[in-house]
C-alpha cells in the first residue's frame, strides 16, 4: 500500500506535516509506504531534525506549491510540478493508492474532477464530518461545504454515499440514514426537503428513518445526516465554535474533547474514482497523522469500488 501526502499544503506545512507523516509511518506496519510530495530538501532537512531517515519514505521533489488563496483550477492547470498537481499525477496512474492534502481544497476537488474523475452515475462528489454522539458513537453528515446548492436528487444520492462511508469505514451495521430539517413532520422544511422527503421514503437503498432537527444532531438515533453543502458548513462550524468556547472556558470533559478536529484528520471526497482525502487548513501534526491513518481505512474498506457497485 502506497499513501500519498501533499507536504506542502496547510497553514504549518511543511514542518507539521513532516512531523504528522512521520507520526504516522511510527504506527504503520512494513507494507505500507507513505510517499512524500513536496520541496526535497526542505523534507530531507525537516526529518533530519527529527532524526529520522529519508529511507523510510519515497520522496516527490516538486518545485512548485499550490497556495491556500489562489484560484483552484488556474493554479493547478499551471503549476504542474506542484505537489497537489504531482500527487494527483501519481493517484490518476496507479503509482500512489490514495492522495491525501491539508492545502487548497479547490485544487484538491479539481484535481479529483480532472485526473481521476468522478465515479459515472454520481451527480455531485461531496464531502462530509464527523460529529460525535453521546454514547460514543458518531454520525456522518454530509455534506459540508463542496454542494451549497443542491437538488432533491443529489441529496437522495448523498443517503448512498454517507450510508457506504458509515458502514465500511466506521462499521456501523445497516446505518439509519435521516434529513437535517426544521421539523420532523414530512410537510416541514422548505420545497427541495420536502421533494427529498419524497423521494428517500421508502428507498431500498438505504435504510431511510425521517426528518431529524438539529437540535438532535448529537444525541440522534440516526447514523446518517444529509443536507445541502451551505447548511451542512454552517452545523460544521458552529460545532467547532463550541468546541473552542469550551477550550476557552477550561472545561474538561470526555465527551467535548471528541470535538476536536484533529481526532479525524480528513474527510475523503465521496464520489471519485480513487482516495482522495483532505484535511484542514489548520491541520497540526496529530491531525496530519489521523489523516494519513484514516487515508489507509479507506483504501481498506475498498470505498470507491463500494460504490461503484451501488450506484450501478
Amino acid at each position: 500500500m502506497r499513501i500519498g501526502v501533499d507536504i506542502m499544503g496547510g497553514d504549518f506545512a511543511p514542518k507539521k506535516t513532516i512531523h504528522g507523516a512521520i507520526l504516522a509511518q511510527k504506527e504503520f506496519t512494513q507494507d505500507v509506504k507513505i510517499v512524500l510530495f513536496g520541496d526535497k530538501k526542505i523534507i530531507i532537512s525537516e526529518l533530519k531534525k527529527h532524526n529520522e531517515s529519508s529511507s523510510n519514505f519515497e520522496i516527490i521533489d516538486c518545485s512548485q506549491v499550490i497556495e491556500m488563496d489562489e484560484h483552484a483550477i488556474k493554479s493547478f492547470k499551471s503549476k504542474p510540478e506542484s505537489s497537489i498537481t504531482k500527487g494527483f499525477e501519481y493517484l490518476a496512474n496507479n503509482k500512489i493508492d490514495s492522495f491525501a492534502s491539508a492545502g487548497n481544497t479547490g485544487a484538491m476537488f479539481v484535481g479529483g474532477y480532472y485526473s481521476v474523475k468522478a465515479i459515472s452515475g454520481v451527480i455531485r462528489p461531496c464531502i462530509c464530518s464527523i460529529l460525535p454522539k453521546i454514547n460514543g458513537g458518531v454520525t456522518v453528515l454530509l455534506d459540508v461545504g463542496a454542494n451549497a446548492d443542491c437538488k432533491p436528487d443529489v441529496l437522495y444520492q448523498f443517503g448512498i454515499l454517507g450510508s457506504l462511508y458509515a458502514k465500511y469505514v466506521y462499521g456501523i451495521k445497516d446505518p439509519k440514514v435521516s434529513l437535517l430539517n426544521l421539523g420532523e413532520e414530512k410537510s416541514k422544511g422548505n420545497m427541495l426537503t420536502q421533494t427529498t422527503y419524497d423521494l428517500m421514503l421508502g428507498t431500498k437503498d438505504y435504510k431511510f428513518i425521517g426528518n431529524i432537527e438539529s437540535r438532535d444532531l448529537f444525541d440522534s438515533n440516526t447514523d446518517v445526516i444529509v443536507c445541502d453543502g451551505f447548511t451542512g458548513n454552517i452545523v460544521l462550524k458552529q460545532a467547532e465554535a463550541f468546541y473552542d468556547l469550551v477550550n476557552k472556558r477550561k472545561i474538561k470533559d470526555s465527551y467535548f474533547e471528541r470535538f476536536n478536529y484533529e481526532n479525524y484528520g480528513g474527510t475523503p471526497i465521496l464520489g471519485l474514482n480513487k482516495p482522495v482525502i483532505i484535511g484542514h487548513g489548520i491541520s497540526n501534526e496529530i491531525a496530519i497523522k489521523n489523516m494519513l491513518l484514516l487515508s489507509k481505512d479507506v483504501i481498506e474498506a475498498e470505498l470507491d469500488t463500494k460504490i461503484k457497485k451501488n450506484i450501478d
